[in-house]
């Protein structure tokens, strides 16, 4: 679980004086902060290292983005409060709060907390045009897909999902960065991407080369909601320069988190910026659409930090008393 390498750090201490927060009660407040994002490339990184920089400016505290191995392990380093704040989706959560995570086996993650909703992960497939691969049925027997890091919602999940619907395949890991260049010099077949949209590593992938975004068919998506905690999701044909109608895949949640000792003030005066500025969460990926308040009960999994409860229940969007650590 060692860390890879601290990035995006912010100093905002010019706006301290201005900022009307600084004038509640800091207590416990930290000098600085962290958010496990995931690997370069994928929207983990891209979302949380803005926000970090958006908190940062707003409250007066430094604050920055940390590359990881994605929520798995943002799981992990959260509950132990080796990081702070972390990004996670709702499958790989439940399985670290049931001591299921492949990173620590047996340990029961009970210390991460709920602050906010995020977005929807969209799993879909990317190949070159040049490879003639239009569906999941045509992917070749033995194919290589890469299905980015090690640990990541992807690689938890797409592999599973790829074996029922009957693909056989070998399996790559890397960053989404590494696996786009990968795909394009041939290298591998397919990359199985899971992350918010527009995926940061798609997007310069098809200014670079001819890509086929492919989505599921209905008898597909069936088949995966059946047998995984996914729903069904529509690109819409707008995501991307070479989508040339809604492709049709399945999502799973994500929230951003927080080890549950973290001061109730901070968190609040934190899930009050985000929830109540989305303009400026849209500035910085534009999956942060779906980072609004309606989107909190998509969250079944992680109890609810008491600061950003409170936040909730003042504003009109009730979490129970028993759902809040």
């Amino acid at each position: 679980m060692k860390t890879q390498a601290i990035m995006a750090v912010a100093f905002a201490s010019t706006f301290a004086v201005a900022n009307p927060v600084v004038a509640q009660d800091r207590a416990g407040w930290p000098d600085n902060f962290t958010v496990g994002t995931a690997s370069q490339g994928g929207t983990y990184f891209a979302y949380g290292s803005g926000w970090a920089n958006f908190v940062a400016e707003s409250l007066g505290v430094s604050g920055g983005a940390e590359i990881t191995g994605g929520p798995m392990q943002n799981m992990a380093l959260v509950h132990t409060g080796d990081l702070k704040f972390g990004l996670t989706t709702m499958g790989p959560a439940q399985e670290s709060m049931d001591g299921n995570s492949p990173i620590a086996p047996g340990m029961k993650m009970d210390n991460v907390c709920a602050m906010f909703p995020m977005y929807e992960t969209p799993f879909s497939v990317t190949a070159l045009t040049s490879s003639g691969i239009t569906s999941i049925s045509d992917i070749p027997d033995g194919a290589t897909i890469g299905f980015g890091p090690a640990g990541s919602t992807s690689d938890t999940y797409f592999p599973r999902m790829m074996e029922t619907l009957g693909v056989n395949f070998e399996r790559r890991n890397g960053s989404w960065s590494d696996l786009g260049s990968q795909l394009q010099d041939g290298l591998i077949d397919v990359v199985a991407f899971a992350a918010g949209i527009p995926i940061p590593a798609v997007s310069q992938l098809e200014v670079q080369t001819d890509v086929n975004i492919i989505g599921m068919t209905d008898a597909e998506a069936k088949k995966v909601t059946d047998n995984f905690p996914v729903s069904e999701f529509t690109i819409p044909a707008s995501t991307y320069q070479s989508l040339d109608e809604p492709s049709r895949v399945v999502s799973m949640w994500n929230f951003a988190m927080v080890n549950c000792d973290m001061p109730e003030s901070f968190v609040y005066e934190i899930t009050k910026l985000t929830m109540e500025q989305n303009d400026r969460m849209v500035s910085i990926h534009k999956a942060a659409r779906n980072s609004i308040p309606e989107n909190y009960s998509k969250n079944n999994v992680l109890p609810w930090h008491p600061g950003a409860a409170r936040w909730f229940n003042e504003n009109g969007y009730t979490i129970e008393e028993s759902k809040i650590k």
